[in-house]
């Protein structure tokens, strides 16, 4: 018989205690995310308990900006027997880095809309060929 802690469950139970759609251990398994350890004679995939702690982490580590990508690679690294740890850190400077570069892009955009704006008269009639010549005009 199996103890509490080797009790396998099925992809319902799974849903039902980690808030993770059927659909999306679906695709997290095809992605190899994650891996049943069966099906039962009815085609139900069956997993070990050790998969909600999978399911949070890969919940969290997509909560904090990494891609399903970028998760795979942590956990073939801890699959692997090693420390993720510090593959863990270097996506999460990269990811700083990253979010560094969409904000500086953001105050620029900002920036010309800003200008754009403070000139803006209304015109009564329709430009001939143009859309709106204030932001056509370069």
């Amino acid at each position: 018989m199996l103890t509490q802690d080797k009790k396998l469950l099925l992809i319902g139970q799974v849903t039902a205690l980690s808030g993770v759609p059927i659909r999306t251990i679906r695709y997290y398994e095809s992605l190899g995310l994650i891996q049943s350890l069966g099906r039962t004679e009815g085609g139900f995939r069956q997993f070990s308990s050790d998969v909600l702690t999978r399911l949070y982490f890969i919940k969290r580590a997509q909560s904090l900006g990494l891609s399903l990508q970028e998760i795979g690679e942590i956990l073939q690294v801890y699959d692997g027997g090693k420390p993720a740890c510090d593959d863990i850190q270097q996506k999460l400077k990269d990811k700083i880095s990253e979010i560094d570069r969409q904000i500086e892009q953001l105050l620029t955009l900002r920036h010309e809309l800003r200008g754009l704006l403070s000139g803006w008269d209304s015109l009564a009639t329709k430009p001939e060929d143009t859309i709106c010549p204030i932001i056509q005009k370069d």
